[in-house]
């Protein structure tokens, strides 16, 4: 929390300078995908480093991202001028990565105080009926809150069995990602529709059949695997001992976040629906003041969380901060050298990515929703999903009421693309990151990057080939 005070404390020193100091970022059609290659270096770097050299790794990643940060910014200001450079790196840290690492951070304090209390004890049953809550509650609380809230209770739930790896990389595919989009609270683009002009509940009506398709067949193929492991494979071993006693009933311990969880989700509604219409220039990044209102409340609710939650219920959860610091360290490197990436897609044909703005319309200009789909879930995997929804939706035209209607199917397959394979890799959705930490340090032993993308790749892209098919072939 220092950290987030001290960048508000910059952004807002910074906000007395004069506009005209800063010189407008250069037009994406002037970049070529040789700039693209800090953020190769960075997703390459979670790829290989946790594999051959992973101590090195858990003591310098924070250094690796850093390092491949400047490798971007240094000759940026080279090639555009030292103002360009600070323009692209205010415009990636107001815009996108301060606001987006305050809300996870509310999220990750609040629901990592509220502790189940008491022992549950994991089986195909009780496992899949906590991966169907989570799915459920992630469209509420949004899919960090969901699985914040739920996976140490899972984790501990499972604690006595040799095989629950994945247990953890389906917690990830339905709680941190698919579960997100029933709502603009689930998941970030969604939200950035909703800020856009997408009525809250469109979401809600047009997404319901894939999701809960997609959901249902990811939960019985969940428990036919997990029956697999629990019965035969595990059967041999029904009288070790559980490493967490039962003591006593059920129950929770931290209520007092429930109310501070209905704070953030009220807060990140408010910043969507209240618009007065002032905004600061802050090296010409415009911060809406919303959003400087909402991130403050944010942080004070963050406090008031550390303040009042019981320290038992904190204990309880073995809470800790190494989650989110990994995924602050390694996102401010992506949310960086993301940004040359963003701005070549969103030069549209006349960009270096020209080839997949094809793909996606035919050449009349008509739409091709399963291609929307497919571009906007690839892309989404590695890049940030949160601006490659909003660069496919402004391919799309841009207007949220035509897209509502004639569009709508454009828009469920942007949509659905992008919150449904954020599962894709660990990088696709910020919560997958934290999920796998947690496990991690409760002595899961989860897949490395590259086993990762192997699970989504026997069973989510599959599954999304038959979910286009079915919902976006037009």
């Amino acid at each position: 929390m220092r950290r987030v005070g001290l960048w508000l404390t910059v952004a807002s020193l910074l906000a007395f300078w004069s506009q005209s100091t800063w010189a407008a970022m250069p037009n994406g059609v002037t970049l070529s995908m040789l700039w693209g290659v800090p953020f190769a270096g960075v997703l390459l770097s979670i790829a290989f480093f946790p594999l051959v050299a992973p101590v090195f790794w858990h003591h310098h990643f924070g250094k690796i991202a850093a390092a491949c940060a400047g490798a971007f910014l240094v000759p940026f200001a080279f090639h555009f001028g030292p103002t360009a450079a600070l323009a692209a790196l205010a415009h990636a840290l107001l815009d996108e990565y301060i606001p987006f690492i305050i809300l996870l951070s509310a999220l990750y304090t609040v629901a990592g105080g509220i502790c189940v209390r008491g022992n549950l004890h994991g089986s195909p049953r009780l496992n899949t009926a906590i991966l169907a809550l989570g799915t459920l509650l992630a469209s509420v609380m949004g899919t960090t809150g969901a699985a914040m809230l739920l996976i140490r209770p899972l984790l501990r739930a499972n604690d006595n069995r040799r095989h629950a790896t994945h247990v953890v990389v389906f917690f990830i595919f339905l709680v941190a990602n698919v579960g997100g989009a029933l709502s603009p609270l689930g998941d970030p683009p969604l939200f950035l529709g909703f800020l856009e002009g997408v009525s809250f509940f469109w979401t809600t009506v047009h997404l319901a059949a894939p999701m809960l398709f997609v959901s249902g067949a990811l939960l019985a193929i969940f428990y036919a695997l997990d029956a697999y492991y629990f019965h035969r494979r595990e059967e041999a071993r029904s009288s070790f001992l559980d490493p967490t006693p039962d003591s006593g009933p059920l129950g929770l311990d931290g209520k007092v976040n429930f109310i501070l969880l209905a704070a953030v989700i009220a807060l990140v509604l408010m910043s969507g629906l209240w618009r007065p219409q002032v905004a600061f220039d802050v090296l010409g990044t415009h911060v809406a003041l919303q959003n400087v209102v909402r991130d403050v409340a944010l942080i004070g609710v963050t406090l008031l969380s550390l303040a009042l939650t019981p320290r038992a219920a904190r204990a309880g959860n073995d809470f800790d901060w190494a989650p989110i610091e990994e995924v602050a360290k390694l996102f401010a490197g992506i949310f960086v050298t993301i940004v040359p990436v963003i701005m070549m897609l969103r030069a549209g044909e006349a960009g270096a990515f020209a080839p997949i703005i094809h793909l996606v319309n035919t050449p009349s200009g008509e739409p091709r929703d399963i291609m929307y789909f497919w571009a906007t879930g690839l892309l989404s995997s590695f890049l940030d999903n949160a601006p490659t929804y909003l660069v496919f939706f402004n391919l799309a035209g841009g207007d949220a009421q035509a897209l509502m209607t004639t569009g709508a199917t454009t828009l469920a397959a942007i949509s659905a693309g992008a919150v449904f394979m954020g599962a894709n890799t660990y990088i696709g959705n910020a919560p997958n990151f934290m999920v796998k930490s947690i496990a991690q340090s409760r002595g899961v032993r989860m897949p490395s990057f590259f086993a990762y993308l192997g699970w989504s790749g026997a069973v989510l892209l599959p599954l999304f080939v038959l979910t286009g098919w079915l919902f976006f072939r037009h």
